[in-house]
């Protein structure tokens, strides 16, 4: 146990660049899942792209995750380049979701006519997506010749938001099921996993790093410029920050060390974080807009969670600091997300209204289809 001045390492700037690039992607995934919802309400065909957990999927995931986990263990090495390759299409495909709004809300601003460029899968292509496509696609391949951190963050931060946008939990029940068996996942894989299997699992699958198939293809050709491209990289499932940025002075072995943070440890809280954002607005929706009265903005749900993903956050960092062990963050996160808004919930006496969740909504399409 480290004595407790070396808490004051977390206010290095690796680790406050961290918690605040955490806490604001988990709140960026909760605010894009519900914008993602109302186009949703709006257009059938959106809803058809995303999928909302039952308690049976609930409970597959911990298990399906723990098979994925062990599989990578045993043969990253062998695979390895295939899981580049497919990590590629989802970050590009990821970014690409991430970005639209913005670059259709610009078009729209400057009035400027998106035309059909051709047709894919049945559906219209336009030229802003083409456009889409072609600075995802560069941004990745960017990440594939240099493995720069900063670009494995942007590329794992899309991931996370994009997966929280269409990966949907319908009530607290169902929230409540996967946070607690994803909970008893992460001790078990960080804490328990070394006497079964001979190392830590957790921790060996997350600082492996793959091979670049790029670098393989450059090197099989004989291509220029083949030092420019980076052997090795690391995949974009986690957070980095360099233990050394800024100067800083964060414990670790070396300096080219990296603070990391699994996707899993904010896309799993955020998932927690749509659901009571989405709950927010519907309620707001319901009473009136009351959203510019300042007292009701500070009673939402979301800003129980949110405080509580910080301090869980916080209180996981602290824990690695003073064992100066890996820790399994859900152990920390699970309890200050879900806690402070089933507590807050039972006191108003709405948990019951978030147990069970909304009513389907059935839009004029669904009423079609039905007659």
């Amino acid at each position: 146990m480290e004595p407790l001045w070396k808490l004051a390492y977390l206010l290095e700037p690796a680790s406050l660049a961290l918690i605040f690039t955490a806490v604001l992607v988990v709140f960026a995934s909760a605010q894009r899942a519900l914008n993602y919802e109302k186009d949703m309400e709006r257009n059938r065909d959106f809803s058809e792209s995303s999928i909302t957990l039952d308690s049976s999927q609930a409970l597959m995931i911990p298990i399906a995750s723990s098979c994925s986990l062990l599989l990578m263990f045993y043969l990253f090495a062998s695979m390895s380049h295939l899981v580049t390759a497919f990590t590629a299409v989802a970050s590009a495909s990821s970014l690409a979701f991430c970005l639209s709004p913005y670059v259709f809300y610009i078009n729209s601003k400057l009035g400027s006519v998106d035309p059909m460029v051709t047709r894919c899968c049945c559906r219209p292509f336009t030229r802003m997506q083409g456009i889409l496509v072609l600075v995802s696609s560069a941004l990745v391949i960017s990440w594939l010749v240099s493995g720069h951190w900063i670009l494995n963050n942007l590329l794992g931060i899309s991931i996370c938001i994009a997966f929280v946008s269409h990966v949907r939990l319908p009530n607290i029940k169902i929230c409540s099921l996967l946070l607690v068996c994803l909970f008893v996942y992460d001790i078990f894989w960080v804490f328990f996993s070394e006497r079964f299997f001979g190392a830590n699992v957790m921790v060996s699958v997350a600082t492996q790093q793959a091979s670049n198939p790029v670098h393989t293809v450059a090197n099989t050709l004989n291509l220029p410029g083949l030092q420019s491209i980076t052997k090795k990289l690391e995949l974009p499932v986690k957070l980095v920050f360099p233990r050394n940025l800024l100067g800083g002075m964060v414990p670790g072995n070396t300096a080219v060390e990296f603070m990391m943070l699994g996707l899993g440890d904010m896309a799993i809280p955020g998932m927690l974080l749509a659901l009571v954002l989405c709950f927010d607005h519907r309620k707001s929706r319901d009473i009136g807009n009351v959203t510019d009265v300042p007292f009701v903005k500070g009673r939402k749900y979301i800003w129980y969670a949110l405080s509580g993903y910080a301090a869980g956050l916080i209180a996981a960092l602290a824990a690695g600091v003073l064992t100066r062990s890996p820790q399994p963050a859900l152990l920390y996160l699970v309890p200050s997300t879900l806690g402070p808004v089933v507590f807050t919930s039972w006191v108003r006496s709405e948990l019951n209204e978030l147990w069970d969740g909304p009513r389907p909504i059935v839009n004029d399409k669904t009423r079609l289809m039905e007659v």
